[in-house]
């Protein structure tokens, strides 16, 4: 039997939240536009965000069931927070929360390595679009937020580019909008690259190839 492929739930889930917030800290709307990605963050970022990373367990896709899941968990621990506690919190552990965001971004930025082009630009774009939103709690300068704000966009537009690449191009089995698929080297080919690399490193030193 063959599995539908929850990921594009999970990163147009990602992606139109993150937009809707991103125009915020950029300075599109003020804070009165926040009850809306609360509203959005509770239904579309997270539960269903988690759900499709639920149902990447049966697929076996450790990375697909750990980034949906998270992010998932993320967006609704953001609309309980915004939503209910966040009149008494300091900005500097706002701050130390966004940073572990980028943190556990990051590390997820290293697992995209060998997936597709778009989606290393999307984590790429993300971590650093956290990290902007941190810095600016821990200096209380808006700048930082407005410019977190335009990376959100960015990082957005690229979810929505891949969600919609995986759609499209499953619908017309075709790579209609491109991805940028990683190329595995041939065994042989790694192994005498590996054995380059190590002689202009270590000159004399030979690997069996």
């Amino acid at each position: 039997m063959k599995l539908a492929n929850p990921a594009p739930l999970g990163l147009f889930g990602f992606a139109m939240t993150t937009w809707l917030l991103a125009m915020v800290n950029a300075g599109w709307f003020d804070a009165t536009a926040i009850p809306l990605v609360i509203a959005m963050a509770f239904a579309f970022g997270g539960a269903a965000q988690f759900c499709a990373g639920l149902l990447e367990l049966p697929r076996g896709d450790t990375f697909g069931f750990t980034a949906f899941c998270a992010y998932g968990a993320f967006w609704l621990s953001y609309a309980l927070f915004a939503g209910f506690y966040s009149a008494h919190v300091p900005p500097g552990v706002v701050g130390w929360y966004l940073f572990l965001w980028a943190v556990f971004t990051f590390t997820m930025w290293i697992g995209t390595f060998r997936a597709n082009r778009a989606l290393q630009l999307t984590f790429l774009a993300a971590w650093i679009e956290i990290l902007l939103l941190a810095v600016g709690q821990w200096t209380a300068m808006p700048e930082f937020n407005e410019a977190g704000g335009y990376v959100g966009m960015v990082t957005a537009l690229l979810a929505f580019y891949v969600a919609s690449a995986q759609v499209i191009d499953e619908t017309y089995n075709s790579d209609v909008l491109p991805l940028g698929v990683y190329q595995r080297l041939p065994a042989d080919r790694a192994a005498e690259a590996a054995a380059v690399s190590v002689a202009a490193i270590l000159p004399g030193v030979r690997l069996p190839v």
